[in-house]
């Protein structure tokens, strides 16, 4: 078992947390608003701190998943950031969804310090998070990755190594690349069939089983049908990260026609007021 800090207690972080927690792991958190690094405590037991230098000091490996570049800057080499306290050899492991540009550089930076660091963004929305059954892509040395892999085990489904650094969030922006179609997909067959006149639940029973079947129909046509959005990954979340794809495309050279389409159906989401949406009130735009 090992000592870890784990900063950032979101819809996501919170529940991975426990599960190292449940695991056997001596956890200590540190979240930006320090009453819930409070309640966390008082729930799963474990410390938390009021920096992230104070989280990690003695640990071992550090997880962090924060909102964006500039969060992930400022808890890993801000005043008080992470690197800053960690000791030599220790790893950070980053959860969040970010460009791979910061992860360059915090990558260099923790190089520099004598610390490993892998990019390891998530896949599995919040429920993956509370159940445990994440999927993680990872980027970074081969050594990093083969220590921190039995750690990120209590709240994986699958975990692998893609390549060097950089290439987790890279495998990350394929993810969101892909699901951005699949909800707007997803979102017109149900509109048609509601306009149609057929019964949506009959309809999408029948179609999953076949080559239509996805997780987004699996664990979203209901919610959708029904015209509730309260849950889920946010709409201002998604277009962050269908933010980095686009303009990691225009680097890359990468020809991104639907997303690009997407996003901008997500801006619409935003002007209905769905900022905090799930992602598949893409539907709403359509009603």
């Amino acid at each position: 078992m090992a000592k870890v800090a784990f900063l950032g207690l979101g819809v996501m972080g919170a529940p991975m947390a426990g599960h190292l927690v449940k695991a056997g792991h001596e956890v200590t958190v540190y979240n930006r608003t320090t009453a819930k690094a409070e309640a966390w405590v008082a729930e799963h037991g474990g410390a938390f701190a009021k920096t992230p230098a104070e989280a990690v000091a003695g640990a071992d490996f550090v997880m962090t998943c924060v909102g964006n570049d500039d969060d992930l800057r400022q808890v890993c080499t801000g005043p008080d950031g992470a690197f800053s306290g960690m000791k030599a050899g220790a790893c950070l492991v980053d959860h969040t969804t970010v460009s791979a540009k910061v992860t360059e550089e915090l990558y260099a930076a923790a190089k520099e310090a004598a610390l490993g660091f892998v990019d390891a963004p998530v896949s599995g929305g919040q429920a993956g998070a509370e159940n445990g059954v994440l999927s993680v892509m990872c980027g970074g040395d081969e050594a990093d990755y083969a220590a921190a892999e039995p750690i990120m085990a209590a709240y994986s489904k699958i975990c692998r190594r893609l390549g060097e650094s950089g290439a987790g969030q890279l495998t990350k922006m394929c993810n969101q690349i892909a699901i951005a179609g699949l909800v707007q997909g997803l979102s017109e067959a149900l509109h048609f069939c509601q306009k149609a006149g057929l019964d949506g639940e009959a309809v999408v029973d029948v179609i999953s089983q076949g080559a239509a079947g996805s997780w987004q129909m699996a664990n979203r046509h209901k919610t959708m049908l029904a015209d509730e959005f309260d849950h889920g990954f946010a709409v201002d979340w998604m277009r962050k990260d269908l933010g980095i794809c686009l303009s990691t495309g225009d680097e890359i050279g990468a020809s991104l026609p639907v997303t690009a389409l997407v996003d901008q159906f997500y801006k619409d989401v935003q002007k209905l007021g769905g900022q905090r949406w799930d992602t598949s009130s893409l539907i709403k735009r359509l009603t």
